[in-house]
């Protein structure tokens, strides 16, 4: 048989691995994304602890902001609803709200964003470093997106949710794409409404709707 039929086989312990990889990074948030890979996996080869910063332990940064849901709102709102932003402009707008630069560095490098950022897709890694679930991502995305005019649970466009999920997911490595299309097909059919629009509690307090 030749070469090019033969099927690539996967590790099984690859997707796990990376998933952890990608969560320690962006809870670590190392200046040096390299460096650290490095220091990374040789700590995990040698059998020891991995260098990862712990929710618990951070740092605190006197000359910096922390990030949270009210100033990923800000920068929003300063983004003006595009879709696409340049990176100067954007380093420019978080270096204006005094936020981390290492944040804004690692969320660049596992989002691989260059010139022309998507800035969806940009909001969600940085909500993702709030969240500790897919769950609390995404509701905290909404809580970002949702008009502030509107009255009750926040709420967004399920299409806004469907792309948002489909990303996270991908990201995040362990969900199968077979889930993450059942799940979108059940709130689809079954909960959203004819405003099309998905409210928070629709997928946190649903016992149908397992988004991991």
């Amino acid at each position: 048989m030749p070469q090019t039929d033969k099927q690539v086989c996967i590790p099984p312990e690859l997707p796990d691995l990376l998933k952890q990889f990608t969560k320690a990074a962006i809870r670590t948030q190392p200046p040096d994304l390299i460096q650290w890979s490095s220091d990374y996996f040789n700590a995990m080869a040698r059998g020891e602890a991995p260098p990862v910063r712990e929710r618990t332990d951070r740092v605190p940064l006197s000359n910096y902001a922390e990030l949270t849901p009210e100033l990923l709102k800000v920068l929003h709102q300063r983004v003006g609803g595009r879709l696409i932003i340049h990176v100067d402009e954007l380093a420019q707008m978080w270096k204006v709200l005094n936020l981390p630069t290492d944040l804004f560095e690692s969320i660049m490098n596992v989002g691989r964003f260059t010139e022309e950022i998507e800035w969806l897709k940009f909001l969600a890694l940085a909500c993702s470093s709030l969240g500790v679930t897919i769950a609390k991502t995404l509701k905290i995305i909404c809580e970002v997106l949702s008009n502030e005019n509107e009255s009750g649970p926040a709420r967004i466009p399920f299409s806004t949710f469907q792309f948002l999920y489909t990303y996270i997911a991908e990201v995040d490595g362990e969900i199968s794409a077979s889930h993450v299309s059942r799940m979108l097909n059940y709130i689809e059919q079954e909960i959203i409404g004819p405003d099309g629009l998905i409210k928070v509690t629709d997928f946190t307090q649903n016992p149908r709707v397992r988004l991991e």
